[in-house]
């Protein structure tokens, strides 16, 4: 099974949060963008079994998003 799982930059709690909707009840965070891949690759696969019985392997594909506003007002998105 192939999933999508977005990084978002919550600029606001300093933290990454996870949102997909390939995995229902991903709502994961942390601080560390390497640690919640980690924490991903644990909880999706589990999840997967809780909601759907499903058993066989997981590919994630993650998608990173971070908006910042710069110094002169610009919004960048990475």
């Amino acid at each position: 099974m192939k999933c999508t799982v977005k990084l978002v930059w919550d600029d606001e709690a300093l933290v990454w949060i996870t949102d997909s909707n390939d995995v229902p009840g991903l709502f994961l965070e942390s601080e560390s963008f390497d640690e919640l891949i980690e924490k991903v690759r644990v909880a999706a696969p589990e999840l997967l079994i809780l909601n759907f019985k499903y058993e066989g392997p997981v590919y994630l594909n993650f998608e990173a998003v971070r908006v910042a506003t710069g110094l002169n007002g610009l919004v960048l998105v990475s």
